[in-house]
Formats: C-alpha cells, structure tokens, sequence
C-alpha cells in the first residue's frame, strides 16, 4: 500500500492535535471516568441485540401472518443496524471496554450481519481512520457501480441521477458484503496486509466461510425447516431484513464525509498530503444533529465523527460531551469546524454533494 505522510502547513497545526488531545484529557481526569463504555452502552446493547434477535424468535414461537413476519424483518433491519452502529463500532474500536475479551466479544456482533471482523477493522480502523477521504485509498468513497462518492473518481452518464438512485443502492451495503468479503480479503493478502497483521490467510477464508455458512443456515435455513412460510418467502423477508440494515448504515456513515464541506485531498507525487494528520479530520469529516438525543442514542454517537476520529478509543457514550471541547479548541486554532445542524441539513448537504458529484468532473474523463 502506498505510503501517505501527513505535513502541516504551520506548527499551529500540529499545536492543535497537541492541544485537542490535552483539552479532551483534561476533561476525563476532571471527571474521573473512563473514556470507555458504561451503563448507557450495555443498555443499547440490550436494547439492539433485542430488536434483532427477539422478532426472530417471535417468528418462530407466534402464528402470524407473512404480512406481519415481514415487518418483524423490517424491525430485526433496525436492530442489526443499531447493534453495527452502537455495539459492534465500539468493539472493534476497543472503547467499548477495558476488557479486550469484552472487545473482541462483542466486536463479534458483526457475525450476525454475516460479516467479517478482520475485514472491517482493516477498511473501517485502518483505511478509513487513517486515510480518512483519500480516494484509492479510503474504501468508503470508493465509487459502487452506479454511485460516484470520490471526486477523483471516473464519472459516467449513470452518475448523473445518482441523487436519486443512490439510496435504493445503499440498502446493498450489507448484503453484497456476503460475497465481497472474499475478494476485499483476496485484495488484503495480495498487498501482504493479511501478513503485515500476522493473519494467515487460508486459516482466515476457512474461519469466514464457516460463519458465514452458520449465519445463512440460521437465518435462512431454519425459518426455512421449521415455519409455515414458503422458502421464497423466507428469502423475501431476509432480503428485506438486510436492505433496511444496509440503507441506514450506508446513510450515515455518508452523511459525515460525504457532504458540503468536506474535502477529498489527493496527495502530491511524493506522496504528502499538505496538513497534520488531526488538522486533516477536521477538513474531511463532518458532525450532524449533535442535539437530536434520540438519534445520539440510535446511532451510536456516528454523528459525532469529527470526535470519533480524533477520538476512535473514547466510547461515543462520551461524544456529546466532548464535541464542544472539540470544537472550541478548533476555533481557537481558527480550524474550520463542519457541523450540519440537524439531522436533515445534513441529508439535504449529502444529497447536494452526490448531485455534485453526479455532474462536476475533477479532472478525469467522463464516458
């Protein structure tokens, strides 16, 4: 993987990252808590895992109509979506505990997405956190057939709608991760990051085919043997389950990157990109709604991403508070700080952005 450095323009740059993480600090000892999880996660935990797991019992121990069994799906949707968001994100990160055992069990959540752990702190913890924005580099706005997220990306006439369509195809997100685990895993081993993170790759393929064997037989095999429903019916209700899932992950997470505001930097020929890495964060990621607590709660502090990329180890159970630390200390720095007021200023600016990025080519060839 190509090596990207990151070289502020002043010292006040890198006096920002000095000071933000002091200031954040400073906050923690004055409180004398933990930056982890507490009572509010595992209540989120019990709340999340319980919107997936007991409409799935439910359909199972009542006779119900297939009508009513399809919003049971719609309702296990939100709640894998919820459980990725609050418990899994957290996990992965190692802010959802002290315990690297707690960690790594509840980072597992991820399995009943069919999902692969190692995949996701690879694109998500390091290519994402790191390289935050950086096209070629940052998975997340790499361009998905029909929707264009990267400036520097190819653009196509199909792009030019994509305001519009964008939103069926997130609902994909989590579905097609079931095959493109395996060639996104393929693509790790042959740059030897699969090494790099000491991971032997045929034990890895092995470990994600059997869970992701398990997963279908469970989700799709066993209302398959033991309800009424038809098997299409079943694969219906599993598609639905998915799609509302994928839908409201893909939304999110693009609602704080791919926005106005929001920059998408490409570094030079020699591989630099031209600000401090913390400096860098702030230009490519954006908060939204920090007063909606339904949504805070929901969404598992994801509208808080300025905080949470600074801050990856801090539990968003934190986030609300420390975003007005952040942001005072960006000022004082005079560092722009991107925050969309509310939920749908923030839905309008991302749907602005992909209108823009529909019809706006930055230099590449369009066909």
């Amino acid at each position: 993987m190509e090596t990207i450095k990151f070289v502020g323009r002043s010292s006040e740059e890198h006096q920002f990252g000095i000071a933000v993480r002091k200031n954040v600090s400073a906050y923690f000892k004055e409180k004398g808590i933990s930056t982890k999880g507490n009572m509010t996660l595992l209540l989120q935990t019990v709340v999340m895992l319980s919107l997936y797991i007991v409409p799935f019992i439910l359909i199972f121990l009542v006779h119900m109509s297939a009508w009513t069994a399809m919003m049971l799906t719609i309702v296990m949707g939100i709640g894998v979506a919820g459980a990725g968001m609050c418990i899994m994100h957290d996990a992965v990160h190692g802010s959802f505990s002290e315990k690297k055992w707690l960690n790594k069990l509840f980072g597992g959540t991820l399995y009943l997405l069919g999902g692969n752990v190692f995949n996701w702190k690879i694109q998500h913890n390091v290519m994402h956190h790191a390289y935050t924005n950086l096209g070629g580099i940052d998975e997340d706005i790499d361009s998905k057939g029909p929707i264009r997220l990267c400036e520097n990306a190819p653009l196509h006439k199909i792009h030019h709608y994509q305001y519009i369509h964008a939103f069926l195809f997130y609902g994909l997100l989590t579905i097609s991760k079931l095959v493109k685990d395996f060639t996104q895993l393929a693509r790790y081993n042959k740059a030897g990051i699969t090494g790099n993170h000491n991971v032997n790759p045929t034990r890895e393929y092995t470990r994600m085919v059997i869970l992701k064997v398990i997963y279908l037989f469970v989700i799709i095999g066993l209302p398959i043997l033991f309800t009424p429903f038809a098997w299409w019916q079943v694969v219906i209700g599993f598609f639905i389950m998915h799609w509302v899932a994928g839908f409201i992950l893909s939304t999110v997470f693009q609602m704080a990157h791919v926005v106005e505001g929001t920059e998408q930097p490409m570094p030079d020929a020699n591989g630099v990109i031209h600000h401090d890495w913390a400096v860098h964060e702030l230009r490519t990621t954006s908060d939204f709604a920090r007063n909606n607590h339904f949504l805070n709660w929901y969404v598992g502090g994801l509208n808080f991403q300025i905080e949470h990329h600074l801050f990856p180890h801090i539990s968003h159970v934190h986030y609300q508070k420390i975003a007005p630390i952040v942001e005072k200390t960006a000022k004082e720095f005079n560092i722009a700080y991107n925050l969309k007021p509310t939920f749908f200023d923030a839905l309008g600016s991302h749907i602005r952005r992909l209108k823009e990025l529909g019809i706006s080519n930055q230099g590449v060839q369009t066909s």
